[in-house]
């Protein structure tokens, strides 16, 4: 899907507002000798930006528009280095609520839901990017923040809440101790709005099945104003995203160039009216694809497919390269293993080894099914792993992010 001349034009207005700001992109149109583009082809010859082109920037060189006219800040968390700061104007913080209420919309969520919001509040996008949207649709907000599931569980009975937005391990938690408890009946959730991190269908079956929920997969990212750019629909054939305020293109990560829709490579966004902080051709590093032609709810917005992973989730064992939805995607096949699991990479006696943890529960011969995931997964990337199947419940849990894959070789 290539560049519109409507898209073009607002690219255009990027360009001379980056160009005056003489940021670190702007910089790099002059030296370029770069003051608007005319075609796609001409769009398609833009330098792109990078997250460390962002840290470099640290604190405020990212912004853009005049300080009296930035009303808030937030940041990325900084785990691998100086955090991302991204300054906000009032009119990015009331298109961000826009197209945030739009997502609740395409999921079928109302004024006269009751939503409760779970993930972080502060410097992360996150639990402020919900309530806003939530505002601006109209429904009632419970800001639960992250954290005490005792208290969750409450306000989840006592409040009636409808609709539940979480990571999708908080959610499978929040399952578990509801089953554990058994207060399903005293629930009354019917849809879950669930971002931040890749899930499996495995773990969306589950989730989706435990709780009695429809499950909505929504996008965003901090650099590009947090979650809600993207949302599926209920057909659930990949998710919207907003062309009227981004511009998405897929690249392939080796030579860069665009690829044709339906062919999967890394996502590329540009902003098209973010005044704080406009980003163009920004590299993302997540995988995923345009789904071609129309989906059967009728929107003329285009479709990103499922989150397939990120080009630097990739692990380096014995020379073969692995993603962890290879491992995911082997896993869903032995319908007696859970949606959780655990990679542990370690260096021993001069050789990479790779252990896989799998859950599943006490009626399964253990033994048996880790020698047959292992004979899978050799099939599938050439070596063997040591598996070990232990009970469900036993792997961590987490109210964040479950961190599945830990590399011990750099510790």
């Amino acid at each position: 899907m290539r560049i519109s001349d409507t898209q073009l034009e607002l690219v255009n207005k990027q360009i001379k507002a980056l160009t005056a700001a003489d940021n670190f992109y702007g910089r790099k149109l002059k030296e370029a000798g770069i003051t608007g583009v005319d075609s796609p082809e001409a769009f398609e010859a833009l330098p792109f930006s990078e997250k460390d082109d962002l840290r470099g920037a640290y604190p405020l060189g990212l912004m853009t528009a005049p300080e009296e006219k930035i009303v808030r800040i937030h940041s990325s968390s900084g785990t691998t280095g100086l955090p991302v700061i991204i300054p906000y104007t009032a009119k990015d913080v009331e298109d961000w609520a826009i197209m945030f209420a739009r997502c609740y919309e395409y999921a079928g969520i109302t004024n006269m839901d009751r939503i409760q919001i779970t993930p972080g509040y502060g410097l992360w996008t996150a639990g402020i990017g919900f309530q806003n949207g939530a505002e601006r649709l109209g429904a009632m907000v419970i800001p639960m923040g992250p954290g005490n599931t005792e208290k969750q569980l409450q306000m989840m009975q006592d409040m009636g809440s409808t609709v539940l937005c979480s990571t999708s391990s908080y959610a499978l938690l929040l399952s578990e101790e509801i089953e554990k408890r058994g207060i399903k009946n005293k629930i009354k959730l019917k849809k879950g709005v669930i971002g931040s991190e890749r899930w499996s269908d495995k773990m969306r079956n589950t989730i989706a099945t435990s709780l009695g929920i429809e499950l909505y997969d929504i996008y965003g990212l901090t650099e590009i104003y947090g979650p809600g750019i993207g949302i599926n629909c209920k057909y659930n054939t990949g998710m919207h995203y907003w062309d009227d305020y981004l511009y998405i293109e897929i690249i392939d990560p080796v030579t860069l160039k665009p690829v044709p829709d339906g062919q999967p490579g890394e996502i590329v966004i540009t902003t098209l009216v973010k005044e704080g902080a406009p980003l163009i051709r920004y590299r993302t590093h997540d995988l995923s694809r345009i789904i071609p032609g129309q989906c059967p709810c009728g929107s003329r917005h285009p479709r990103l497919d499922t989150i397939m992973g990120r080009t630097d989730d990739m692990m380096k064992i014995k020379g073969v390269n692995v993603f962890p939805r290879q491992i995911e995607e082997i896993l869903q096949a032995f319908p007696e293993a859970s949606s959780e699991y655990q990679i542990r990479i370690s260096h021993l006696d001069g050789k990479d080894t790779m252990r896989i943890y799998v859950e599943t529960n006490g009626s399964v011969d253990f033994l048996d099914l880790a020698n047959r995931i292992a004979t899978k997964v050799k099939s599938v990337i050439g070596f063997t792993p040591l598996v070990k199947v232990v009970e469900n419940g036993l792997l961590p849990r987490s109210e964040k992010k479950t961190k599945r894959v830990i590399d011990e070789r750099y510790d």
